[in-house]
């Protein structure tokens, strides 16, 4: 059986030379609220251009397990993932983007990015 883990597994990006996203729904995210350790629910989406390394799914998903019985807030999780992230991969760019269910009345949502010194996208491609 699989347990949670707080290490993320990369292998080599198969196309270095290129400029591309790879996004990633994790639609299950839980953790606990630190105040009252009532659960908290989320989906997180994941969008980062690759450097040298990729995230390797499985390893994320019991990555994100891990969060499951902690108590901590949703701009603190959400920091710690991009972080831990941007750490493993050294991405181009990434943003992770946590929407959290309601709660007490209230969505949030956290957005938090970085990218490489230097990057800048390719212009966007209108079609018509």
């Amino acid at each position: 059986m699989d347990t949670p883990e707080k290490r993320l597994e990369t292998f080599p990006n198969p196309a270095p030379e290129r400029d591309y996203t790879i996004r990633i729904t994790l639609p299950e995210f839980t953790c606990l609220c630190p105040r009252t350790g009532q659960p908290d629910f989320a989906t997180l989406e994941l969008e980062y251009v690759p450097d040298r390394l990729c995230v390797e799914l499985k390893a994320l998903k019991l990555y994100i397990w891990s969060f499951r019985n902690r108590g901590v807030f949703h701009e603190a999780v959400t920091n710690e993932i991009a972080s831990a992230l941007g750490t493993a991969l050294s991405p181009r760019f990434l943003r992770l983007t946590a929407r959290f269910n309601v709660r007490g009345g209230i969505y949030t949502t956290v957005v938090a990015e970085r990218r490489q010194p230097g990057w800048e996208p390719a212009p966007p491609v209108s079609l018509p």
